[in-house]
């Protein structure tokens, strides 16, 4: 306590002019209608900067449950458009007339630098996930599942020299095989395609009909350049991904629900 007093001793002076300076203040504004406006004016501008800033503290703390929102919001639409050809208008709900399921999951490693890339995300077998699931973002494909463990799983990703993915040119039935050759991890590459085939830089290149891991046109790439490969006849295409490789973070894993009876379908047929 008697700090405190020594302290309001020592700057006695001090405290007695602010008093004083306030005292004047409010009378200055009180006597003249100009002053007033100008304080009122100051004052508003100062409580909205704070209140602006208050406003865009709580925004930021909030964007964690936005982002959760907006991802199943957007797992439920890409539901929907993964089935657009089935007969779900009556009851969008019933999922026993779907093909596709769609889970949304984070990254939590992603790898870019190694001929063979992988991703670890933060749901595995106990969410329903399974070896062969296609992953992608909302910009294109990612991946294939190749192991999982109870909370966690690993996709191969389309930056991995093993990946082999069924592609082709959008609004066209030409397809290739899309793969990956090392020198870029923004570009991979479509082999394949026959020199009868007309293309043009730019072209969008999407995922083609004859995989049972992904629904047909999920957006890849775009040409970039492209060459003939003369003792083949085919093209050798250049594909600038959609998705920035080294900054994902939402992903979606797509669960072909008729994959096993095509598999089982495919190998009685090689059998035969």
């Amino acid at each position: 306590m008697q700090r405190i007093i020594n302290f309001i001793l020592s700057y006695r002076n001090a405290f007695l002019y602010c008093f004083l300076m306030v005292i004047a203040l409010v009378m200055t504004i009180r006597s003249h209608s100009y002053h007033q406006s100008k304080f009122f004016n100051s004052s508003k501008w100062i409580s909205g900067n704070v209140y602006g800033t208050a406003a865009n503290i709580s925004s930021y703390f909030g964007l964690r449950e936005e982002n959760a929102r907006l991802v199943a919001e957007n797992e439920e639409l890409r539901k929907l458009l993964f089935n657009q050809n089935e007969q779900i208008s009556a009851n969008p709900l019933d999922s026993t007339v779907l093909d596709f399921e769609v889970i949304s999951a984070d990254i939590i490693k992603n790898s870019i630098a190694s001929p063979r890339n992988y991703l670890t995300i933060n749901k595995g077998a106990q969410d329903g996930i399974a070896t062969d699931m296609g992953v992608i973002t909302t910009k294109g494909i990612l991946g294939i599942v190749e192991n999982t463990s109870s909370k966690f799983a690993t996709v191969q990703s389309v930056l991995n020299t093993k990946s082999n993915i069924n592609a082709k040119i959008k609004n066209s039935d030409y397809f290739g095989s899309l793969t990956w050759d090392v020198n870029d991890y923004n570009v991979v590459q479509l082999v394949d395609i026959p020199r009868l085939v007309p293309l043009v830089v730019g072209d969008t290149i999407v995922t083609g009909a004859m995989s049972s891991i992904f629904p047909e046109n999920i957006p890849i790439g775009v040409i970039k350049k492209y060459d003939l490969d003369t003792s083949r006849s085919f093209y050798h295409i250049d594909v600038e991904l959609f998705n920035d490789m080294s900054n994902i973070k939402n992903v979606y894993l797509i669960i072909n629900k008729n994959k096993e009876e095509i598999q089982e379908l495919e190998a009685i047929t090689e059998d035969e």
